[in-house]
């Protein structure tokens, strides 16, 4: 039997970092994820499809961007099961009680509402553990697993969480201890855990039978392997799952890049130009060091032409200094009063008072305009 593994499609997820041209086109590969994991499980004969939780972005979901993904969902060839999460739990609210849902919903789509036993192939059952609400007192899979006896048919666990084994934060309410899970597995109350919530790629244990399939597209710069998908085999005699890529977008982040020097500048613009496909890729930048005026244009002049490229550039500057050195004014060729208003600002500007940082960048700009049709290259 083998079935395909997925979490966290977080469909109608906005980002910040993203304008609005980069956030239509993040909605739209969303949407295509979902039905190259239909290509998926018919290219590997899966019975089902399992979603562990996270499905949505939340319970107030577009009622437009609703409907796109009822129909690219509609597009999987197996049957689909969906596992309300923190996201989109099972609430008074709950986007999977809506009229809009439940009118549009193909007849192969089915909600995880429940903890009961569900048959899903010939000796297999899925039990789910959804979330009722955003904040649960415990995870809900504790109360799942408290409820199974050992299992005459292969039972596989859908949910949704972090694990304690990987999580730092021991004080979530809401994380999933892993010993219970190992120890139904050991008493053969389930046969595979499907886990959602954590966006990368990853084992957990060493049972070789409890995964996070991560999400389908990346969502933020953490995340060590998303974009996958994993197809499960399972029997009596073990479980294999295999990862499958399905993502085309990538969170990328830089080490920190140090900027003192035009050389180092040149390093920088043929670093960001190299990328491929920046219209997919959302780029942090952090930077330090200390730039004169000459350099803070040409560096403003590099980051605009990698926001025109990228899908979104996140720079982080606290710690890089512009200042205006000794040559930056003297090749302005400015007179009377545009020169003693200069040299004003240069005075602020190399001052601690609250007008420094706005001289800087006023003095910034004048020399950015001055040296624009060389400031790019």
């Amino acid at each position: 039997m083998r079935f395909l593994h997925s979490g966290d499609w977080q469909l109608g997820m906005t980002r910040s970092v993203l304008g609005d041209e980069a956030q239509a086109r993040f909605a739209d590969a969303r949407i295509a994820a979902v039905r190259r994991l239909g290509e998926l499980a018919r290219e590997q004969r899966c019975d089902f499809a399992l979603v562990c939780g996270d499905v949505f972005e939340s319970s107030q979901i577009e009622r437009r961007t609703l409907a796109r993904a009822l129909e690219a969902i509609a597009s999987i060839p197996v049957p689909v099961y969906l596992l309300p999460g923190n996201h989109d739990p099972l609430d008074a609210a709950s986007v999977y009680r809506s009229a809009a849902f439940r009118d549009a919903a193909p007849e192969h789509v089915h909600v995880l509402d429940d903890a009961r036993p569900r048959a899903v192939a010939p000796g297999v059952e899925l039990v789910g553990a959804p979330w009722l609400s955003r904040r649960p007192a415990r995870n809900p899979a504790l109360d799942t697993l408290d409820s199974l006896a050992p299992a005459g048919p292969l039972r596989i666990l859908a949910a949704h969480g972090g694990v304690d084994a990987l999580t730092p934060d021991r004080r979530d309410a809401s994380l999933l201890p892993l010993a219970p899970i190992e120890r139904a597995i050991a008493q053969e109350r389930i046969h595979y855990a499907a886990l959602g919530d954590r966006h990368s790629l990853t084992p957990v244990g060493g049972t070789g039978r409890i995964w996070y399939a991560g999400a389908p597209e990346p969502t933020d710069f953490d995340e060590r392997e998303p974009g996958h998908a994993l197809v499960v085999e399972l029997d009596r005699a073990g479980v294999r799952a295999e990862p499958h890529r399905v993502g085309c977008w990538r969170f990328a982040r830089c080490e920190p890049i140090t900027l003192d020097t035009p050389v180092d500048l040149d390093a920088l613009a043929d670093r960001l130009f190299d990328y491929d496909a920046k219209e997919r890729t959302v780029l942090r930048l952090e930077l330090r060091g200390a730039l004169d005026l000459h350099g803070g244009a040409r560096l403003e002049a590099i980051l605009d032409r990698a926001r025109d490229l990228f899908a979104g550039l996140d720079v982080r500057d606290a710690e890089l200094r512009i200042a205006a050195g000794g040559d930056d004014l003297a090749g302005l060729s400015l007179a009377g009063f545009a020169a003693r208003a200069t040299a004003r600002l240069a005075d602020e500007a190399r001052g601690g008072g609250p007008e420094a940082g706005a001289a800087r960048d006023a003095l910034a700009l004048l020399v950015r305009l001055a040296a624009a049709p060389e400031a790019t290259r």
